[in-house]
């Protein structure tokens, strides 16, 4: 066993057996107590997002069922704009869901894959967010209807055909985010690795750890190394 092992395991025996060297946190309980605290408001907050998602679900069926004209049978005639209107409600509420969902989630891959440069990572964050509003906004614009149906096959009420259609603009916007998400994973490792051979030593320079010819002063300089990388990442969230 090599001498920063025997080190390690020494420090791991210490702390399990407390012999008394190791002075513990004066701020542990309060750091504990803080972190309890604060997953239960995210818990609260949780119950709240989806409480209310339900409320304007049932809200909107309230509505529509209790507002919709009926004919002599008592069968709904729902104009056309009523359906336009909540297609149209229904792809801003998933713009508004969809995107901080997978800013959430790829901050721990674009931290990794631009652990070099991290302020380049936040800004290539900030920038696909940019985009990413840009083309939902541009699809809802470019695709939302401002007169009623031609005449025809599909007629001025809500029909099979029309439903049909806004549907497909639905699975329209979510196929083009899908596609676009997809290439930004496989591009993103290939941008952060040329961002990083962009940064070079200036020459005839040698990084001090691979001067060294002690192991320990190795290690010590390697253990700094992952330090900083943790900083970085940590800058990225």
């Amino acid at each position: 066993m090599s001498a920063p092992e025997d080190r390690f395991g020494e420090a791991v025996h210490d702390a399990l057996h407390d012999r008394g060297e190791i002075e513990p946190s004066a701020d542990l309980f309060n750091r504990v107590v803080d972190s309890i605290d604060a997953d239960r408001k995210r818990r609260r907050r949780r119950r709240a997002v989806v409480l209310l998602w339900v409320v304007a679900v049932a809200f909107a069926t309230v509505a529509v069922l209790t507002l919709s004209p009926r004919n002599a049978e008592g069968v709904l005639t729902m104009p056309w704009w009523v359906l336009e209107l909540a297609i149209t409600a229904v792809l801003i509420a998933i713009a508004l869901w969809l995107g901080p969902f997978i800013k959430r989630f790829g901050r721990a891959y674009a931290a990794d894959v631009f652990h070099d440069n991290p302020l380049t990572g936040k800004s290539y964050i900030v920038l696909t967010d940019v985009v990413y509003y840009l083309i939902f906004t541009a699809y809802i614009l470019f695709t939302v209807r401002f007169e009623a149906p031609e005449s025809g096959s599909i007629s001025g009420l809500v029909t099979a055909e029309l439903v049909h259609q806004e549907v497909v603009r639905i699975g329209g916007i979510l196929l083009i985010i899908g596609i676009l998400h997809g290439l930004n994973i496989m591009l993103m490792p290939v941008l952060g690795r040329l961002f990083s051979l962009n940064r070079r030593l200036p020459p005839g320079s040698v990084p001090r750890r691979l001067q060294s010819d002690d192991a320990d002063e190795r290690s010590i300089y390697r253990r700094a190394a992952e330090l900083e990388r943790a900083a970085d990442d940590d800058d990225m969230r």
